[in-house]
């Protein structure tokens, strides 16, 4: 069986890629940061079939212990500092991890284990200010905040690493992705516990930033296909995986309130304090070249994935309720 190692594997994302790593008969290792406040609530059901292991992007050694050690086939970088805000408020931290610790990871992959194959998880905020739209492969990086400048840098090392050592590495240019799983400081996961919580009693309100900032928001769970795709190819590569449609946090919110029977405009409060001081103001993908050499396309349409969001936070509201 293959072995693959997931940092971030207690995200969003990582528990996805989990999953299906798991139904595609790998052995998944996981590698999460010592701590006190280590959260396994999103691998929960799958924790007796992984093997967590103790690493962090900051410290070199524990990298290069964990690649000598476990010799993994595939190696899947989704662990960062990844919220915008907090970007601002902890540059250097979101560079030390964001940027600085891919090349840590690549470092421990050359000196350890050349053979293995690696994904870095890159971000369509490493567009920002865009230049073309839609935004592919080509189009040049303009990033609108520290996150996306590290992101950048993790890119763009991700691909002198390939070039220069030749090593199977490439990079996921993910658009926005969402599922019941995103964390609640994030917008889409903020507004759909919103929704559920002015649905059951327990909220007036949903205080929100910029209601015309427009993305282009996908399912997680199509998403991690496309990373498991990429490192299946005869020949490493750079590729945009989005849904190639763009909404706004307004339309968002309409459709959010929609799928709990109620009016968004009664709701929704414009609060200047979450703006952010560089906004990225349209995001879209142009995904034509994944969709053709990987073969992969979006499952999950955006309606379909607000109403099933809603319905989770309903669902996690109301057990809530019934505790207290």
């Amino acid at each position: 069986m293959p072995t693959a190692l997931i940092t971030g594997i207690t995200g969003q994302d990582g528990s996805y890629l989990a999953e299906f790593l798991l139904s595609k008969g790998y052995t998944v290792l996981g590698m999460v940061r010592r701590s006190s406040t280590i959260t396994f609530e999103r691998i929960e059901q799958i924790q007796d079939d992984i093997i967590i292991l103790q690493g962090d992007l900051h410290d070199q050694s524990s990298l290069m212990d964990v690649i000598a050690e476990y010799q993994p086939d595939e190696v899947y970088n989704l662990a960062a500092q990844s919220f915008v805000p907090t970007s601002w408020n902890q540059p250097v931290l979101t560079g030390e991890v964001t940027a600085l610790g891919v090349t840590r990871m690549l470092e421990a992959i050359r000196h350890a284990h050349p053979k293995a194959k690696f994904y870095q998880s890159s971000t369509s905020e490493m567009f920002g200010k865009v230049r073309t739209v839609p935004q592919n492969e080509s189009t040049p990086f303009y990033p609108r905040s520290p996150y996306g400048v590290a992101k950048v840098y993790g890119h763009w090392i991700t691909v002198n690493y390939r070039e220069s050592y030749n090593m199977f590495a490439v990079s996921g240019i993910l658009f926005n992705h969402e599922s019941p799983r995103r964390g609640m400081e994030f917008v889409t996961r903020k507004i759909t516990h919103g929704v559920a919580r002015i649905k059951l009693g327990l909220a007036k309100e949903i205080q929100l930033g910029n209601l015309e900032a427009r993305r282009d928001w996908g399912f997680a769970g199509d998403y991690v296909e496309a990373m498991w795709l990429m490192l299946q190819q005869d020949k490493a590569d750079d590729y945009v995986i989005g849904t190639g449609e763009t909404h706004s946090v307004r339309e968002f919110c309409e459709t959010a309130f929609k799928a709990a029977g109620l009016d968004y405009q009664q709701y929704v409060v414009q609060d200047p304090h979450f703006y952010r001081p560089a906004e990225v103001e349209l995001l879209v993908a142009d995904y034509s070249k994944a969709r053709a050499a990987l073969g992969w396309q979006p499952k999950v349409s955006f309606q379909d994935l607000v109403a099933l969001m809603v319905e989770e936070d309903l669902k996690q509201v109301a057990r809530e309720i019934a505790k207290n």
